[in-house]
């Protein structure tokens, strides 16, 4: 089933009435105990074949989206801002043939606290699959004029670069966290140490005064997203997959303070043992004190996904909390709310298709009630759904077919935006 009818308030519920025969064994709940007081689906301003969407809260409460689509030849990466009525009129990042588009490792964009837009791209810099420079490029005037781009790593080998989080620190400085294959040789033999991606780092100013090209962790998971947050004490803190010389894959956190980053710590051991990269990172939000961290695991073999909460900013973590309906996808999102409890997004596979399910996650009773997003029983999948926080609502994002074919013979793709409100809204 194909979700291409324009929703009308409260929408989701009536999708849930239309879906509960095709999850089972999850509590859905309906109409009498609903997670959205409202849905709208919001029209996404893009063209067919657009794809990878990225969400992220602007300081005065509206909402930056990213996403990428095709472009005479090659690609272009576009951000929108939604301000309330609608989202503005898309304005062009970078239009080039050269561009990496990749369904986990896409372009991002976020406000600095004085209101300049930064988005990051991916750009090809060799012949072979996985050889392309992470670029970053700035704007004063809500997209309409980028300036000339930046690479912040210093290594120029045509490695593998990428899978970075944009994080807004203060004024009009930023973080840049990405995975840096300088050191990793596909082809080599993976039991040495040293051949591994990394974890590194660099602040950067208004100015594009940058920080050292800062390692974090030498051994890392090649190619999970990462993801960060500033924590309520000021610290920067961010998890990604790690990897160990014994091809155990859990997440680690680090934090950022004045003294530098801290070594790698385990969030919740899993023990995964995977020799290959699951292609699923975790995702990390802080609010009033608590901090949450969502991620998916396959350890013995049994898919999950979980989720757990720390009261000291992130230094110590409670039990993890299993909030999966038995056969998890992964490709989690998560929002701290101000009131405790966390929004977890994540993706499930079902006889009828990918379905994105959604759940508010209670730090001491944990999901109770999930509820169902979309679903999509179309081969191409719905990728990885994005979510942020604004002055209106929770903003949910991501890919979805389309019925149009321009782009590709079997059926193109598109964006679907849906903003949704909950009485927990800040």
């Amino acid at each position: 089933m194909l979700l291409k009818t324009k929703l009308s308030v409260n929408p989701l519920i009536g999708l849930l009435a239309v879906m509960a025969v095709l999850v089972t064994n999850a509590p859905i709940a309906f109409a009498d105990d609903a997670l959205f007081t409202s849905v709208t689906d919001l029209s996404a301003p893009v063209a067919d074949g657009a794809r990878e969407p990225s969400l992220s809260t602007m300081i005065d409460g509206r909402v930056l989206m990213s996403w990428t689509e095709p472009q005479g030849q090659g690609f272009a990466v576009k951000v929108a801002i939604f301000d309330g009525s609608g989202w503005s009129k898309p304005q062009t990042v970078v239009e080039r043939d050269d561009l990496f588009v990749n369904w986990a490792d896409f372009p991002s964009a976020i406000a600095l606290a004085d209101g300049t837009l930064v988005a990051h791209w991916l750009q090809i810099n060799g012949d072979a699959s996985y050889q392309y420079d992470v670029r970053i490029a700035r704007s004063d005037d809500e997209g309409k004029t980028w300036s000339k781009s930046f690479v912040p790593h210093d290594d120029r080998s045509q490695r593998e670069h990428g899978f970075v989080t944009l994080l807004p620190t203060q004024s009009d400085d930023f973080m840049a966290i990405w995975l840096d294959g300088r050191n990793y040789d596909i082809y080599a033999s993976q039991e040495i140490e040293e051949n591994a991606m990394q974890l590194r780092a660099r602040s950067i100013t208004g100015n594009w005064e940058m920080s050292d090209d800062a390692l974090i962790d030498a051994r890392t998971c090649t190619c999970c997203q990462t993801s960060a947050v500033v924590a309520d004490n000021g610290d920067i803190v961010a998890v990604y997959r790690d990897r160990s010389l014994e091809e155990i894959r859990d997440i680690s956190i680090v934090r950022y303070t004045p003294q530098g980053w801290s070594a790698p710590t385990p969030v919740s051991p899993d023990g995964w043992h995977i020799e290959g990269c699951p292609v699923n990172g975790p995702a990390i939000d802080a609010d009033d004190g608590q901090t949450v961290v969502a991620w998916f695991t396959a350890a013995n073999d049994v898919p999950k996904v979980k989720v757990a909460f720390s009261s000291d900013d992130g230094v110590t973590f409670g039990k993890a909390f299993e909030i999966d309906n038995g056969a998890p996808s992964g490709r989690v999102d998560v929002i701290q709310q101000a009131k405790g409890s966390a929004l977890v997004t994540w993706v499930e596979q079902t006889a009828q298709g990918e379905v994105v399910l959604i759940c508010a996650v209670d730090p001491k009773a944990g999901c109770e009630h999930p509820r169902v997003v979309a679903v999509s029983s179309v081969g191409r999948t719905v990728g990885f759904p994005r979510m942020a926080l604004g002055e209106q609502g929770v903003f949910i994002a991501w890919t979805e077919p389309s019925q149009e074919a321009t782009t590709h013979p079997e059926g193109g793709t598109t964006i679907r935006t849906i903003l949704a409100r909950t009485g927990e809204v800040k």
